[in-house]
């Protein structure tokens, strides 16, 4: 893929990549967040591993994290309770970030029900965005198959 929905370009994406070692081995991945922004899809597999990845990033650096961390946790955290503690213990972050998404403007006010009406919606909407990326990619490989096969 040369690029992925809701993903900066590659040199930018490079710059913000994580390292890790596999067999005493560098291996460059995509860092968290990027990662989080290209699971954002169609497949129903991606949105619990998008969970998963937050939560351990979170558990990983639960201690004094700075803004950006703060702020990627607001924007992505899919566990009502982190999400509302995360709220709770950042309450002018989450007051800017509450107005424009939904759960963090319920996990200010606690309301875990209402978290998780405000990601369903958020999911709903992401997997429209996706339908719609890649509708016409999938028309133009349909197109190239037709001509392939000579129909």
């Amino acid at each position: 893929m040369s690029a992925v929905r809701g993903v900066a370009q590659f040199a930018e994406v490079w710059e913000r990549r994580t390292t890790i070692a596999v067999l005493g081995e560098p291996v460059d991945l995509l860092g968290i967040e990027d990662l989080v922004r290209a699971k954002k899809t169609q497949l129903e597999k991606d949105w619990p591993m998008i969970q998963r990845l937050v939560e351990h990033s979170y558990f990983e650096r639960r201690g004094d994290a700075p803004v950006g961390v703060v702020d990627f946790r607001l924007r992505e955290l899919r566990t009502p309770q982190l999400l509302i503690r995360v709220a709770a213990e950042q309450p002018a972050a989450a007051a800017a970030i509450a107005a424009e998404r939904a759960a963090v403007e319920a996990a200010l006010a606690g309301d875990t029900e209402a978290v998780a009406r405000a990601w369903e919606d958020e999911e709903r909407e992401e997997r429209r965005k996706d339908r719609e990326y890649w509708a016409p990619l999938k028309r133009e490989l349909e197109d190239l198959r037709r001509v392939k096969r000579g129909g």
